[in-house]
């Protein structure tokens, strides 16, 4: 009886991982081809990491926004569907943010564009919270980035013209932030202005 038992779960197991390789195998072979497979075993792009066909579909996106069905086809050089589908598979793995056109901003207002360069007094967690935070809730300071090495940060403004500016600036002394110095430099006219190339960032990924 012991025997009979013992010779049916083992049937069992060999058939459950027979089942697992095929599985494996046809996942493979669909990868290849490009067809498209919505389960929990291939969903998560993350985990999979993205091969050149995504590449292309970013950099499409990224370059040139919203495209029709067909032209991001094209250019990603697969057919429509497997293609609009890998671009919902990105978008719901957090990949693309969104979608922005590119305003000429001189066309609209008058304006200045100041740099500014900040280093705290104090440099636990906290104080860089709390910075970072308040520069978020500013309409005003357009871009920011944390550095190493003299400063902490490096912030771009845009304002209606520098009397707006410096009142932003005494917005952001008074409201008592630990800025131990701060330095500004007005830009005269914007040299470039780009995204990164993502094919060129691709090809340093590690395999």
């Amino acid at each position: 009886m012991w025997i009979g038992v013992g010779h049916k779960i083992g049937s069992l197991i060999w058939n459950l991982r027979y089942m697992g390789k095929v599985r494996d195998q046809a996942a493979r072979l669909m990868s290849a081809s490009n067809l498209v497979v919505f389960d929990e075993s291939f969903a998560p792009m993350k985990k999979l990491g993205l091969d050149a066909t995504d590449i292309r579909i970013l950099s499409a996106v990224q370059q040139h926004g919203q495209l029709s069905k067909t032209k991001l086809a094209e250019i990603a050089n697969i057919s429509a569907t497997p293609c609009w589908a890998r671009l919902d598979r990105l978008k719901a793995a957090g990949f693309i943010r969104g979608y922005h056109a590119e305003i000429v901003l001189e066309q609209i207002a008058d304006f200045s564009r100041v740099v500014v360069t900040v280093s705290l007094t104090h440099h636990r967690k906290a104080n860089f919270d709390r910075f970072e935070a308040f520069v978020k809730s500013l309409d005003e300071i357009t871009y920011c980035v944390a550095t190493g090495g003299g400063m902490d940060y490096v912030m771009e403004t845009v304002t209606p013209d520098l009397t707006s500016f410096q009142a932003l600036m005494e917005t952001l002394l008074e409201a008592d932030l630990g800025v131990d110095r701060y330095m500004t430099y007005i830009a005269t006219r914007q040299i470039k202005s780009t995204r990164p190339n993502l094919v060129k960032l691709a090809a340093k990924r590690p395999l």
